[in-house]
């Protein structure tokens, strides 16, 4: 990465030096180059943000999913309730757009994006944000006058059911309620007509990962062997853009087990497994757009949705560890439903409105339970929420200032989560005894100049 940035500097230098003007041979062939090929971009972003209590937070506190449940000391005291502020400016970024570059009729590009990510409160790192090569061909013959075009995406870019985002300031964009993930990939995009677009992706885990009796790992997808399937279509025509799609996830929680067999030194014996979970996460995304007024929905069900970021998650359902057994587990997903819609107008001075709502189901089928009880152990959820974690909301007022490439936004974040007591979970992997609400308000201020 710091081998990157070094050479990323060295071409911005260049570049600057080739467009100031300088004479030499060739410069006007370089200059040339650069402007019909290269496209730097990047900004500076500073944030401000105040909480009203402790929450589940990454990039130092910056990316927000939701507040912490109640912890009550002897004194009835919540000492979660604690007011906390930061003033950060790590989320800066750099990128370059490569485009313009054909062989035959075949069209080649490029996207390489980084940004400055932080663990902890004292080092930001950069790090690899998008990376990828583009592949397309235009003007395919189809049926009548009609054409189409065909481009094939590989490399590190968006997850396909997280690239549609609200328009929000939050370095979050709207997740949990909406996915967040970027991720390897290939993917195709069928062009046909002026209508429509079919889209197949094939994707891999890197940073966003499922759970599971290991913990958070890509380990699950990799021994699976099966990478992850996107499907989906987009329909557009004026202002209005339609896209529904589905996410289909087959990994291996776990390759091997311990069984029972009698006549060996050790009577439990490691052996290889059969284990493997299947699921399926739809999603539909509206928007609809006219002049400086824009509103924007999408509502995704999400099964095992925790590898992009959903409160979501799966737990077992049977394990078969005895005497005569093969050693495997089973499983089943927990269901969730995530939605959000934004509401905006004006450029210059731009209003919007969020509203995000999550609601956990639970399981479709009962899981491993001792007298209706199961283990908590035996549910593997997303790593930045909680499992007694039944339902949220958020409401969200934002004003952007805009003085050219200068921006200034105001946000207030308000964001209630429903939680169980304790942690005692029905056979559905619900914990509904005790539910209470919980509330952070957020307030936020952004200051970003864009290049």
């Amino acid at each position: 990465m710091k081998r990157f940035l070094v050479i990323f500097c060295m071409s911005v230098i260049a570049s600057s030096s080739v467009l100031a003007g300088e004479n030499k041979a060739g410069g006007d062939k370089v200059k040339d180059h650069l402007q019909n090929h290269y496209k730097f971009y990047g900004f500076i972003r500073n944030y401000f943000a105040y909480d009203s209590r402790e929450s589940v937070s990454g990039t130092s506190d910056l990316f927000y999913y939701l507040p912490k449940d109640r912890d009550l000391n002897e004194l009835g005291e919540d000492m979660n309730a604690k007011s906390s502020f930061r003033f950060l400016s790590i989320t800066s970024r750099l990128g370059v757009d490569v485009s313009g570059y054909r062989v035959g009729r075949t069209d080649f590009g490029a996207k390489v994006e980084t940004d400055f990510y932080c663990m902890n409160s004292t080092t930001a790192t950069l790090r690899l944000r998008q990376a990828y090569m583009t592949i397309g061909w235009k003007d395919l013959p189809m049926n009548g006058s009609s054409k189409a075009a065909v481009s094939l995406k590989l490399g590190q870019a968006w997850h396909p059911l997280a690239a549609d985002l609200p328009d929000v300031i939050s370095l979050a964009s709207g997740c949990p309620f909406n996915p967040f993930s970027r991720t390897p990939q290939v993917t195709m995009d069928a062009s046909l007509g002026k209508n429509f677009i079919l889209t197949a992706s094939v994707l891999y885990q890197m940073q966003y990962v499922s759970a599971g009796p290991s913990g958070s790992t890509a380990d699950y997808m990799k021994y699976g062997v099966i990478p992850e399937f996107y499907a989906g279509v987009t329909y557009r025509t004026g202002g209005l853009l339609a896209r529904a799609g589905v996410d289909i996830l087959s990994i291996k929680p776990r390759w091997k087990g311990e069984i029972t067999v009698d006549g060996l030194a050790s009577p439990v014996t490691e052996t290889k497994v059969s284990d493997r979970i299947t699921t399926f996460s739809p999603f539909v995304y509206l928007q609809y757009v006219k002049g400086d007024f824009a509103v924007k929905a999408k509502t995704v069900y999400g099964s095992a949705g925790e590898h992009i970021n959903l409160m979501s998650g799966y737990g077992v359902t049977a394990k078969y560890d005895g005497k005569s057994q093969d050693g495997h587990w089973e499983y089943a997903p927990l269901h969730s439903s995530s939605s959000w819609m934004t509401v905006s107008y004006g450029r210059k001075l731009q209003g919007v409105l969020m509203l995000g709502y999550m609601q956990n189901f639970g399981s479709s089928k009962q899981l491993l339970n001792v007298d209706g009880a199961v283990d908590p152990s035996d549910i593997y959820f997303n790593k930045n929420g909680f499992k007694n974690l039944i339902s949220m909301y958020r409401i969200v007022p934002t004003i952007i200032y805009n003085i050219g490439k200068f921006s200034l936004g105001l946000e207030y974040e308000v964001t209630s989560a429903r939680y169980g007591n304790g942690e005692s979970y029905n056979v559905w992997g619900l914990s509904a005894c005790g539910m209470h609400w919980v509330t952070n308000h957020r307030v936020q201020a952004m200051a970003k100049f864009t290049f």
